[in-house]
């Protein structure tokens, strides 16, 4: 066992050995400091580890490794190879599904089950469908004279840093690094600092697929210090951020006042979950829960503003609440949990403020809003109706197991109130009736709407936000354009005879 490892215990794989240093240059290191920090399970709010935190210092080492990289043997990398990597890496995480799943569930407190069958998955399909872009990046030719020639070449930013969430380590993970590396840039890249845990696995499976030294470079550590260096850093081209808008407005900040360098966000959510009169309503209960408590509500598209028709406003909540109260909250390693803990007690108290919050606004709360059990970060599914649209619980992203509930007359109303927000990542309706459906999708202003259905995400289909809910676009084609720079070459050929 290294200096920078440790041995850890998951229910489900028993004892593993764990790198936690900072991976720079393709190996694992401690920090310039020697300073690390402990890693909790919410589950249980015992420290499961410590890991090395970065400072500048850190930060700049792993810059310095990532420019090298750039600038010698990656770019003479070819696109074929590129892509080859990134399908590796794919059967990787699929060859070790069992362990970053257990470590996910372990740091995060998502349910083990969710972690190995919908998370993982969703990793190695990203990344095996970015390496399957990487040579198929083209310029093209354009004919302005008979004198010239011009074409139109696709270049890679550079060193790309990118900062992920607490929410879905390994897939915010896979979704940033698929389209960089496919583009042929070079990366740091800071996990959060709640859950770094399941990126340190990754990093030995990045090691083991063989990409070169300085490609791919992450670090453990806090937003303020290492994320901040990282926004501000003169050596960093292009900045890519998920997580809250007012850390998105912090980056895009630093940004512009060093170099000015290239920023994508994706950033909150809170997106209206619309129910009409005609919905198969067993169906549409069933997308609603998922819509709110998947991931114990911790989406930044999840579905928390639930908007029902005013004739079956009463039937939908009675049913709504039983099919809530019947969510298994508990242990992420139990076979039949649906909801784990929220991600850390600052989380917790956060989201329990909320609740207090509608409260005292004077909403009902139709089912949980309480704390479950005395032990972890634990909360029950929350349903408040009697909600008006000036509240805060209806104005503000809460990010957890907490939903509303409102009624609306007609499309005209409903459209009206569910655009009335300042976000516009996703949203959702729910009814048999086409028009109905691509009427109101096409005037909801969102990045995705979903119809009888609900995250239901897929790396083929881009993902991100109108107005605050961000600038660009994760996953699908999309993706590639926020790591891919557009050059024109004109070239002037003479004379030309023509016969």
């Amino acid at each position: 066992m290294s200096d920078v490892s440790v041995k850890i215990k998951t229910p489900q794989t028993g004892e593993i050995e764990l790198n936690t240093g900072l991976f720079i240059n393709n190996e694992f290191v401690k920090s310039v400091d020697g300073k690390t920090f402990e890693v909790i399970n919410p589950s249980t709010e015992e420290v499961i580890c410590s890991v090395a935190e970065a400072s500048e210092k850190d930060v700049d080492l792993a810059v310095s490794a990532a420019r090298k990289a750039f600038n010698g043997p990656w770019r003479k990398e070819t696109p074929e190879n590129r892509g080859k990597l990134l399908v590796k890496l794919a059967e990787l995480f699929e060859k070790n599904a069992e362990l970053l799943a257990a470590v996910e569930a372990l740091d995060n407190g998502k349910a083990f089950s969710m972690a190995k069958n919908v998370d993982v998955p969703g990793c190695a399909g990203c990344l095996r469908y970015y390496g399957g872009w990487a040579d198929k990046i083209e310029g093209k030719v354009v004919d302005t004279a008979p004198d010239t020639f011009n074409y139109i070449r696709k270049e890679p930013i550079g060193v790309c840093g990118q900062i992920i969430p607490w929410n879905f380590p390994l897939l915010m993970f896979s979704w940033k690094i698929g389209p960089a590396i496919a583009t042929g840039n070079t990366i740091v890249l800071k996990t959060a600092e709640q859950t770094p845990l399941s990126a340190l696995v990754a990093c030995q499976l990045i090691k083991e697929a063989g990409f070169p030294p300085g490609v791919i470079n992450v670090i453990s550590g806090f937003g303020k210090v290492a994320g901040a260096a990282m926004s501000a850093h003169m050596d960093i081209d292009k900045i890519a951020f998920t997580g809250s808008t007012v850390v998105g407005r912090q980056i895009m900040k630093a940004a512009a006042g060093s170099n000015l360098k290239k920023v994508t966000l994706e950033l909150g959510g809170k997106s209206p979950n619309i129910v009409f009169a005609d919905a198969d309503l067993d169906e549409a209960i069933n997308w609603v829960n998922f819509g709110i408590y998947f991931n114990h509500g911790q989406c930044c598209c999840a579905g928390s503003r639930i908007y029902v028709e005013e004739s079956i406003y009463d039937k939908f909540i009675e049913r709504f609440r039983e099919r809530a109260s019947q969510n298994t909250v508990g242990d992420p390693f139990a076979k039949d949990t649906f909801q784990g803990p929220q991600v850390s007690q600052l989380q917790f108290d956060r989201i329990m403020g909320y609740i207090e919050e509608g409260k005292k606004d004077g909403a009902t709360i139709e089912t949980g809003g309480k704390r479950k059990g005395d032990k972890g970060y634990f909360i029950e599914p929350t349903i408040f109706s009697n909600v008006t649209e000036d509240m805060k619980i209806q104005q503000e992203e809460i990010f957890g197991p907490v939903c509303t509930i409102s009624k609306f007359k007609n499309k005209a109303d409903v459209i009206k109130i569910a655009n009335n927000t300042s976000y516009g990542l996703a949203a959702a309706l729910h009814t048999q009736n086409l028009t109905t459906a691509i009427e109101v999708a096409n005037a909801l202003r969102a990045g995705t709407v979903w119809v009888n259905t609900y995250n239901t995400l897929h790396w083929q289909l881009p993902f991100g936000g109108y107005k605050e809910s961000g600038i660009g676009r994760e996953l699908g084609e999309a993706a590639l354009d926020n790591y891919l720079q557009t050059k024109t070459v004109s070239i002037r050929l003479g004379d030309i005879l023509f016969a």
